[in-house]
């Protein structure tokens, strides 16, 4: 494909990005069996599709396949830490129009959310509801082409339910992050692996033996509680909800408040969803050399000023590691700036479990298009779609199972 107009940081890394783009494609099967089966049919010929999405190699092959079966693409990143330039140059040679980089300002993430809007876009991919909140709050006047659209995250679902509470939804978005193939694979071991991977990288400290705290009991939660168990950690979980709470305590992990958990935490990790889960009345009491980081879609769920105000030196002593020292001497160190630690600190979730959930993206942008006239709203992903990548994922590993007979249909459908 032509090389097109990009707002990128460094262009002279696409071949090294290239490099990184080959090897997950290399393991991405479910999207090559559904390029393989749609390319011929040009399925998205003449729809311009934009997408937010965090940009590394997974995301841009997401991004090649969809312009394979003949989409307009343009993407930018929704993390202003989780761009790899090098990745970004490559696919803007591959011929996808690409606006993000690394360490992007406030200002030109905005930017760029409007940059890749202006290909005024028939279905949206979002990551976190940047897209769909811009979209109906300065740019309304894109609503009329947009047939609709899939959100990949909880905090983004979150965020669209409650704009469709309040009727300010404006067309159809399907919620991928619902998904069963997206929260049992994607959200539990994927952000499992994922964060550890961010967070050992960055520390190099062992995890065996030390207090592990984790915020929130969802299918993310769950995860990241399991790894941390599974590499020796004693593992303490927070909660609010009284169901998860319990489900947490018969998983065998010890359940308190977070008031409690802070005096006795090596590592924080939050992954809620919600704003202020790690406040001043924490920081005041956590062990010397205790160790934050944030697993949820936005940097709120620890309050970094407030911790800011407690301390009386702040300095970063190595890459993605800030110290907090306070004033009775204890220093307390946050990861990546408290922003998504498994992709401002790591390559974020296994390649074979995104090609789960971009196989979901994939298919549901095919769903949207075949069925313009959706009502707006939140909707689920469709049962034959989570089947459907299922039987794919299944179909790469060479696993077989089982199939009803018809006296057993007959049975369960019998009343």
């Amino acid at each position: 494909m032509s090389k097109v107009e990009s707002s990128l940081k460094k262009p002279e890394l696409a071949n090294e990005g290239r490099k990184k783009i080959d090897w997950v494609a290399d393991r991405m099967d479910i999207l090559n069996e559904i390029k393989w089966k749609y390319e011929g049919e040009q399925p998205l010929d003449g729809s311009s599709i934009s997408i937010c999405l965090h940009l590394e190699a997974k995301t841009a092959y997401m991004a090649q396949v969809l312009a394979d079966l003949g989409a307009r693409v343009s993407i930018t990143s929704s993390n202003p830490l989780s761009t790899q330039d090098d990745v970004a140059a490559a696919l803007a040679e591959y011929g996808v129009e690409v606006h993000s980089w690394y360490g992007a300002t406030e200002e030109e993430y905005n930017s760029f959310l409007n940059k890749v809007l202006d290909i005024k876009p028939h279905l949206l991919i979002d990551d976190g509801g940047d897209l769909v909140d811009l979209i109906h709050n300065t740019r309304r006047d894109l609503i009329k082409g947009i047939i609709g659209g899939s959100e990949e995250t909880t905090t983004g679902v979150q965020r669209l339910r409650a704009r469709e509470a309040e009727g300010k939804l404006e067309f159809p978005m399907l919620a991928v992050n619902d998904a069963y193939c997206k929260q049992l694979f994607d959200n539990r071991y994927g952000t499992g692996q994922s964060v550890w991977d961010g967070i050992i990288r960055t520390t190099n400290l062992v995890v065996a033996g030390k207090t592990v705290v984790v915020a929130g009991y969802g299918w993310c939660g769950k995860g990241v509680a399991m790894r941390a168990k599974g590499l020796g950690a004693r593992v303490i979980i927070t909660e609010t909800d009284p169901i998860r709470a319990s489900e947490a305590w018969m998983d065998g992990f010890r359940v308190m408040p977070m008031q409690e958990a802070a005096v006795q935490g090596d590592f924080f990790i939050t992954v809620t969803g919600c704003r202020d889960i790690i406040r001043g009345e924490h920081f005041r009491v956590m062990k010397d050399g205790a160790i934050l980081a944030n697993a949820g879609h936005f940097d709120v769920e620890i309050n970094i000023p407030e911790l800011s105000e407690q301390s009386l030196i702040e300095e970063e002593v190595r890459k993605n590691i800030r110290k907090y020292e306070m004033k009775d001497g204890r220093r307390i160190y946050l990861l990546a700036e408290g922003r998504l630690v498994n992709l401002a600190a790591g390559d974020g979730h296994p390649v074979e479990i995104m090609d789960m959930s971009f196989g979901l993206q994939v298919l549901s942008l095919l769903c949207l298009k075949e069925n313009p006239d959706l009502e707006k709203g939140v909707h689920r992903v469709p049962d034959e779609i989570d089947r459907e990548v299922a039987y794919l994922k299944l179909k790469s590993l060479n696993v077989s199972i089982d199939e009803l007979t018809p006296a057993q249909k007959e049975y369960l459908t019998s009343s």
